[in-house]
């Protein structure tokens, strides 16, 4: 069994990042991280941005303007027999004019200590140019079969598989190579 635990401490909240729940978006910010999200995924859906609801939301603003989002919302994993309670992480984004200046660090740098304080493990699907950044924060790739609960029975996302990351916390030891299964959701159940 291979175990994985956590890299690094909790750190103190980036400055200029704010974190604010869902239900404290103005309608305003609301729209702006939407079409933020759509500016930066071109195959973003509905059920992208749903997904991306219900969780705190980091933000990142220059002059005036939204230029940086990521919420994390709760999710359960199961995970050799146990139902973990789970921060997965949804809807991260930054403005193409405006990457390369630590605006995604500093926004996963307010999410990290979200994940560590308030669940069992985070989670994430990561895309291939986005990989290198999640495992140099400490994220890591689960190396075993995927799986979600469906209302038709358990089935296997093996197109997930090696996309998926997570970032252990002490309160759940992990077999990166056992099974790992998520709660039912419309649009992609990962």
């Amino acid at each position: 069994m291979t175990e994985a635990h956590p890299t690094a401490p909790a750190m103190p909240r980036p400055a200029g990042v704010r974190l604010l729940h869902t239900a404290d978006l103005d309608p305003a910010t609301r729209t702006a991280a939407r079409a933020l999200l759509h500016d930066v995924f071109d195959d973003m859906t509905a059920e992208d941005w749903e997904h991306a609801l219900g969780g705190l939301h980091a933000l990142v603003h220059e002059d005036g303007e939204l230029v940086g989002h990521a919420s994390v919302v709760q999710r359960r994993l199961l995970h050799r027999g146990r139902a973990l309670r789970c921060g997965y992480v949804e809807g991260v984004g930054v403005r193409a004019d405006r990457r390369g200046r630590g605006h995604g660090a500093a926004l996963m740098g307010a999410l990290e200590p979200v994940i560590r304080g308030g669940y069992d493990l985070g989670a994430l699907g990561a895309s291939d140019e986005a990989a290198t950044f999640y495992a140099a924060r400490g994220w890591q790739l689960w190396r075993g079969p995927s799986w979600a609960f469906t209302p038709n029975g358990t089935r296997r996302t093996a197109e997930e598989d090696g996309c998926l990351y997570v970032l252990p916390t002490p309160a759940a030891p992990l077999d990166l190579d056992a099974d790992l299964t998520c709660d039912w959701r419309d649009g992609d159940v990962w």
